[in-house]
């Protein structure tokens, strides 16, 4: 099994996206800053400490994303229909509770698609860490931040599709 994240295409174009518009910004922070440095005391020049902030910033994010870029996948290869793995959009439902119900995706917070009424839990959370390799219709137990011990049901798993992502399923 590969080391890469999953992320979901969308969210894959958006960041390539960030990227670009941060890469391309480059030069005009640098005028910027060249244009602060010609006014003077450095020391006490609020315009060019203000610049060099900014491409602090810009830097910081450019590698951010370039580092989620390098180690994620939208490769959904290994991810099939009725088992709860990364890149899965599950249904489940609590202590044995069906009106209880969540939907949400399995995978790291830049997997999380722009569906904004689907969730996106990590596969290293309690909860999705108790999920992973699951079957429809298992039930298993994780124990919440607060101590709290919790059963979860995976009613039904799909690999993610944008379309269909937060649509509830009809289970058998």
């Amino acid at each position: 099994m590969s080391d890469k994240q999953y992320i979901t295409p969308e969210t894959k174009a958006k960041l390539e996206l960030e990227l670009q518009g941060l890469i391309d910004h480059r030069p005009v922070v640098a005028a910027e800053i060249n244009e602060r440095r010609e006014e003077g005391d450095l020391k006490e020049n609020a315009g060019y400490d203000a610049a060099r902030e900014m491409q602090d910033q810009e830097e910081a994010r450019i590698k951010q994303i370039s580092e989620i870029l390098a180690n994620s996948t939208t490769d959904r290869g290994n991810v099939v229909e009725g088992v709860a793995l990364v890149g899965s959009v599950v249904h489940v439902y609590y202590n044995g509770n069906e009106d209880d119900k969540e939907t949400f995706l399995i995978g790291t917070r830049a997997a999380a698609s722009d569906n904004k009424d689907l969730e996106t839990y990590s596969e290293q959370s309690p909860l999705g860490a108790a999920l992973l390799g699951a079957q429809e219709g298992e039930t298993r137990e994780y124990t919440s931040p607060n101590g709290t011990v919790i059963t979860v049901t995976l009613e039904s798993a799909a690999p993610y599709d944008s379309q269909l992502a937060a649509t509830p399923r009809v289970t058998k």
